[in-house]
């Protein structure tokens, strides 16, 4: 707080002192340390198609499909009402992951661009996060570092409209057991090891379409 005093001293000691830095340290992510994380968060002898220590349901775990050969290689589509997420590739196929989607309204259908895509992210709770759930968020407002708990998790793709960063993300989850279900606040969930093998395939400016729930189609275990 600043008081009259502050206004007294001479501009030769106004001027000649370093200015504080801010009370709270930012937020960090620390490469040294990423490695041992993806270790931490990978199962021993993991294999994509059957690994599931995690109790998913095994249509959620990753597998080469069929598709359009109309869309876009390297494009996302996220279908809400099935919870799969697909990864166009160039030969007629995509790679399925399963997806936990935003609870209630939440869900925000629509055509986005990677904007940009981080390992091991930071996270900041949204305002209206923090005015929605205090007691969850507010203890967060300035950031928390990266890590295996953090709610970003191990990898997450930056969702734009234009130039404008939308604050949605796809990313990794500490909380495996929501895939399959409506769990988060607008973001799309993947489980950590299926997103860390999906992360170098996804180029920045590809397209990501969230569809609306109400326009998939129920798949079938």
């Amino acid at each position: 707080m600043l008081t009259r005093r502050h206004f007294v001293m001479t501009s030769t000691a106004l001027f000649s002192a370093p200015i504080a830095g801010p009370a709270f340290a930012a937020p960090v992510s620390d490469r040294s340390k990423w490695a041992m994380w993806d270790a931490q968060v990978t199962p021993a002898n993991y294999d994509p198609a059957t690994s599931n220590p995690w109790g998913v349901h095994r249509r959620f775990l990753p597998q080469l499909v069929e598709t359009n050969r109309a869309l876009t290689p390297g494009d996302i589509h996220v279908d809400a009402v099935a919870r799969y997420l697909y990864h166009i590739r160039g030969d007629g196929t995509a790679m399925r992951y399963g997806v936990a989607i935003a609870r209630g309204n939440l869900y925000e259908p629509g055509t986005y661009t990677i904007g940009r895509k981080t390992k091991w992210p930071v996270w900041t709770p949204t305002k209206a996060m923090i005015q929605r759930d205090p007691h969850l968020y507010a203890q967060y407002e300035d950031g928390m570092n990266a890590g295996p708990q953090n709610p970003l998790g191990s990898r997450a793709f930056y969702l734009f409209t234009g130039q404008r960063d939308t604050l949605l993300r796809i990313h990794g989850t500490p909380s495996p057991r929501s895939i399959g279900g409506r769990a988060s606040s607008g973001c799309v969930r993947m489980i950590m090891p299926h997103i860390n093998g999906l992360y170098d395939q996804v180029s920045v400016g590809a397209r990501a379409y969230l569809h609306p729930s109400e326009d998939g189609v129920s798949a079938r275990s």
